[in-house]
């Protein structure tokens, strides 16, 4: 088992589920920046954090999560609000998922993978992409306060974040993918239509966002790290494993904006209504750095899978928790990977199946 290793089998995540994805970041990827047309590619740490922090970027624009988010919801959300109504909503939700929130949620996902990882013990396989969906489901019911069955409301942000990404593929409008997309983006506001404090479109966004980076996120960490053997880490180093471990497997590899005004990228001029790829994993140097516990990337440089400034992650301390909880309970049974098939249809680059056996 090795770093080699496990590389090569998340590489397959890209090449099998997204391969239009992965030849972009490919192509590109030795410089700052590069101009495609009407589109700025960001793939270094300042490409990214100046177009994050010192482009004035459309939070509505269609391609954009804000556009998603109007789509999904009729707007008004965080991700497409300005000025002090994003300010506000970004205070209430960091109260929600600061220490205290987390804090109050780590008792739901802890039960689940006591639950779901006890197999193991008896020597059967784990299918650790259920569990995620069934963590992810259960922590996003309780952090909005709904009584939803938790693989019900997973499998719902799942198809809906999947319909809105196959919308907008390369090519002409599809009345049928739109149709898809609406439908599902319905049965998703159904389901959090009661959810107490936030209003659908609100509670529909959250639960596609916690849903599908931790379902996409969790597999693939565990995976790296029993490939490449890290498990006693999450016994001496489990903070530390976790943060290199989201450093190179980045669930949100890129972030598609729209420039809002003009600016500058890396010294690369930005035109009003450019659209801006930033690609969080070269930023964050997943493509050419191993984790390592011993010796790991700078914090300011591994935070960059949550985003940057203003339009970090608000979700960023929820997601180390859950990771960390995961690694540790998977840690004394030392699994290593039975079954890994790349998810061709979901939003983020992710396995459909990844099945794990005990060898203690």
């Amino acid at each position: 088992m090795s770093q080699k290793r496990a590389r090569r089998r998340d590489r397959q995540v890209y090449l099998r589920s997204h391969p239009v994805l992965f030849a972009l970041l490919a192509a590109t990827r030795w410089r700052p920046t590069a101009r495609l047309g009407g589109t700025v590619v960001a793939h270094s740490r300042e490409a990214f954090t100046d177009a994050l922090t010192r482009v004035p970027l459309d939070r509505a624009a269609e391609g954009t999560t804000g556009g998603a988010a109007g789509r999904l919801a009729g707007g008004g959300l965080l991700f497409d609000q300005e000025g002090d109504d994003h300010r506000g909503s970004r205070r209430g939700l960091a109260g929600s998922l600061g220490a205290d929130g987390v804090a109050r949620l780590r008792p739901v996902w802890t039960e689940v993978l006591d639950r779901r990882l006890r197999p193991l013990a008896a020597g059967r396989p784990v299918d650790l992409v259920d569990v995620a969906a069934e963590l992810s489901g259960a922590t996003a019911a309780a952090l909005l306060g709904l009584t939803v069955d938790a693989l019900t409301l997973a499998s719902a942000a799942r198809a809906a974040a999947a319909a809105a990404a196959r919308e907008h593929l390369p090519g002409l409008p599809s009345p049928a993918r739109r149709s898809a997309a609406q439908h599902a983006a319905a049965h998703l506001n159904a389901l959090v239509s009661p959810a107490a404090g936030a209003g659908p479109g609100l509670a529909a966004m959250l639960a596609v966002a916690a849903i599908n980076t931790t379902v996409a996120g969790l597999p693939r960490a565990a995976a790296w790290c029993a490939d490449a053997n890290l498990w006693g880490y999450a016994e001496t180093s489990p903070e530390s494993l976790t943060g290199e471990l989201l450093r190179v497997t980045a669930p949100t590899p890129l972030l598609p904006r729209v420039a809002a005004a003009a600016g500058t990228v890396a010294g690369r001029r930005v035109r009003r209504g450019d659209r801006l790829i930033l690609i969080a994993r070269h930023a964050a140097g997943a493509h050419d750095r191993d984790p390592s516990v011993s010796d790991p990337a700078p914090p300011q440089t591994a935070q960059l899978v949550f985003g940057a400034g203003p339009h970090a992650c608000p979700g960023a301390r929820l997601a180390r928790a859950q990771l960390t909880d995961t690694l540790s309970a998977l840690a004394p049974f030392r699994p290593v990977v039975a079954t890994a098939r790349a998810d061709r249809r979901s939003a983020l680059p992710g396995w459909a199946v990844l099945t794990v056996t005990a060898t203690r």
